[in-house]
């Protein structure tokens, strides 16, 4: 059994414990908090619940060690320390920042002989396993991606800071046009305004001015200002009935033509339709879970991405089993 620890849980620790549950080949061995670890009720009994400060201290019960801290601040200098005790995998997805995570992450993990897996879930994660397949498939071409339709966390967030909001959810959302022009092979050139949308569901506090909430949403600046955006205004009741949940999803496309003369055209898509981003990051988070602890008894160390690693380590079943039901 792969003895698994979660530092953090939050959305995504619980959908990593749901994913343990579900995997034969894993149990929980232990969850770490930053908050007082007698307020964290877990699922799984008999599993107990440290504070973060103890988690070294436990290295040796535990295989693997998944980090379901934030991108923004947590787990830039987590990965990198954890990654000295631990094999560690985490869901970073600050993509910009990507190649400076690696190369930090790298030197800590190799340093102390442990594997790294970074940047899982499914964009980046599976969306970029894709995007590489079929680059390589269809040298010549384009690639587009949309996400949604889905809850936009960090979009959310941007809505709860504006003043007079007490509550609020983003939704982004293909605009279906561009996704029929690339589908049809049309090869578009496409701005972000003709891509995506932005619908926004928020609740005002009482006297609030919902016309100057409207405005300062729509022309926020990195979040809604270059998309066409739209704001309903509901009750905090509605709001907890219709959009409690946390789903998302997306395309990835890849156009090419092939040919003596590029006279076939091609469409490669990949598409996800998630009614839990967190819990379906979590289960992508658990089979490279897997895959890191292969990877370390196979004496391997330092960090790694979804580009580097096998499918065949992915998987709890044997080479024989994948060769004759998957192949």
């Amino acid at each position: 059994m792969i003895r698994v620890g979660i530092l953090g849980y939050g959305n995504l620790g619980k959908g990593i414990e749901c994913a343990v549950k579900n995997n034969p080949d894993m149990e929980l061995k232990a969850v770490f908090t930053r908050r007082n670890p007698e307020d964290v009720k877990i699922l799984t009994e008999g599993v107990n619940v440290y504070h973060v400060d103890d988690a070294v201290s436990k290295k040796d019960e535990i295989d693997v060690l998944i980090l379901c801290g934030g991108s923004a601040t947590d787990l830039p200098k987590q990965t990198q320390e954890y990654a000295k005790y631990f094999t560690v995998v985490d869901s970073f997805d600050t993509h910009a920042r990507i190649p400076e995570h690696f190369a930090n992450v790298d030197k800590s993990a190799k340093e102390n002989g442990n594997v790294a897996i970074i940047s899982c879930g499914w964009d980046p994660g599976m969306f970029s396993l894709n995007r590489l397949y079929a680059n390589a498939i269809l040298p010549g071409g384009n690639d587009y991606t949309f996400w949604g339709k889905g809850v936009s966390q960090g979009h959310s967030d941007a809505i709860r800071r504006v003043e007079g909001v007490k509550n609020g959810k983003q939704y982004t959302i293909p605009v279906q046009a561009a996704l029929d022009a690339v589908r049809n092979g049309e090869n578009p050139e496409l701005t972000t305004r003709q891509k995506h949308l932005r619908e926004c569901f928020v609740v005002a506090e009482e006297g609030a001015d919902k016309a100057k909430i409207e405005a300062e949403i729509k022309n926020m600046p990195n979040y809604f200002a270059d998309y066409d955006t739209t704001v309903h205004f509901i009750t905090e009741e509605e709001l907890q009935r219709d959009h409690a949940g946390i789903p998302h999803g997306g395309f990835v496309f890849r156009t090419g033509k092939t040919g003596w003369n590029q006279e076939n055209s091609h469409v490669i898509e990949y598409s996800l339709k998630l009614d839990s981003n967190p819990e379906f990051t979590a289960s992508v988070i658990a089979a490279y879970a897997r895959a890191a602890v292969k990877m370390q008894k196979e004496g391997m160390s330092g960090c790694k991405t979804v580009f580097d690693i096998a499918p065949a380590y992915l998987t709890h079943l044997s080479g024989e089993e994948i060769r004759e039901h998957l192949l």
